[in-house]
């Protein structure tokens, strides 16, 4: 690989997994198959090419063109890769959630009020942990998904919150559950006054922010308490792969009806989305989902990293 590699791209590379991965130089010398003195080079190199300040500004080429074919591919109005290969899991949720937080911040650095809305889970919850802290009072930081489970305890990723305590911004919870306990709980939740004040704001969101999550034994929605091992084996058995915001998807990206969806308050997501609509999602385990949810068309934006970019591009 480092011989078809140009210095620049190279150092680049080795840049991210330093400063965005956390990995050693040892750790780096055999993702690239250089020696440590090398890989050594390669970072101090990074800075003496003013590669690195806060963000890393030279793109590595293989994944700008990745997301460029990404983005023809699937009709994405926004896309970025970042680097994946030979890395662990934990190197690169770190990477994807550093962009993530580079994509917020588009929207979040603008002077004009906007209204962020924002799903939940463990990626999107990093990536603001990623973002500078900026006073917005004039933006908005609203929930697409109620963060209550079954048993009254709350999400550890209350996402909107977390941007809004960032940004100093106004900050609204969807009051309700995920699922409620009935269809005819649902209607009190959904029918409530500050309910429909919510549901009627997200409809003007400037931009939304997702994860997007697998459906499966110790999925997310599993393990945090939202859905039971009989609803998993249930929605598994009858083609669910994908999760986005509380909403099931089969393989080819169309809904799949469930019990669940008469007790579901998260607002509503549809495909072809008129207004911009972001995904945050990377890694092996989530790959089935993150290509049923593309051919959905359910989003219009990606953060992913490379392996699962080039998964998606031979496997669209």
């Amino acid at each position: 690989m480092v011989k078809n590699l140009k210095k620049h791209e190279l150092a680049a590379r080795a840049a991210w997994m330093y400063y965005i991965g956390g990995l050693t130089q040892h750790q780096i010398a055999e993702v690239l198959g250089v020696s440590r003195q090398v890989a050594q080079r390669l970072v101090a190199a990074a800075t003496g090419l003013e590669l690195v300040h806060v963000n890393i500004h030279h793109e590595v080429a293989e994944c700008s063109l990745l997301a460029s074919q990404l983005a023809q591919r699937f009709g994405l109005r926004r896309c970025q890769v970042v680097p994946s290969a030979g890395l662990p899991a934990e190197a690169i949720n770190r990477m994807i959630a550093v962009t993530a937080a580079e994509e917020m911040a588009l929207f979040i650095n603008k002077e004009e009020a906007q209204i962020i809305a924002l799903g939940s889970g463990r990626t999107l919850s990093q990536a603001v942990k990623e973002m500078a802290e900026i006073s917005r009072p004039q933006h908005s930081c609203l929930s697409l998904i109620g963060a209550i489970a079954s048993d009254g305890s709350c999400t550890h990723y209350d996402v909107p919150l977390s941007m809004a305590e960032k940004t100093s911004s106004k900050y609204f919870i969807l009051p309700a559950p995920l699922f409620a306990d009935s269809p005819q709980d649902r209607e009190v939740w959904c029918n409530h006054r500050i309910y429909k004040l919510l549901y009627n704001k997200a409809r003007l969101a400037d931009v939304s922010f997702c994860g997007i999550g697998q459906v499966a034994p110790q999925c997310p929605l599993h393990t945090d308490g939202f859905i039971t091992s009989a609803d998993v084996e249930r929605l598994v058995s009858a083609g669910a792969v994908a999760e986005i915001i509380g909403h099931f998807i089969d393989q080819d990206g169309a809904p799949v009806s469930d019990r669940l969806d008469g007790r579901r308050t998260s607002l509503p997501v549809t495909p072809a989305p008129d207004r911009q609509f972001t995904a945050f999602v990377g890694g092996p385990e989530k790959f089935q989902a993150v290509q049923a949810v593309l051919r959905g068309k359910w989003i219009n934006g990606l953060v992913t990293d490379e392996e699962t970019a080039q998964r998606l591009l031979l496997n669209p």
